[in-house]
């Protein structure tokens, strides 16, 4: 039986898969509704995955635990 692909792709750490966020700025428009800021997560630029990283060697003669 074969197994399944490990996935490239995994749900970034920093916003936990929800990546765009609206915040209120408290400031009321003439119309009644609430004046907004969109903001995007720096660290998978909107996405809210981020790529799997190869697993980092061990430098030659570092301390092994």
């Amino acid at each position: 039986m074969t197994h399944p692909a490990r996935p490239r792709m995994r749900h970034c750490p920093n916003c936990d898969g929800f990546p765009t966020v609206h915040i209120t700025t408290g400031h009321h428009r003439p119309d009644g509704t609430r004046a907004t800021l969109r903001v995007t997560c720096r660290t998978c630029h909107g996405t809210g995955l981020v790529r799997l990283s190869a697993p980092t060697p061990l430098a030659s003669g570092a301390a092994r635990d």
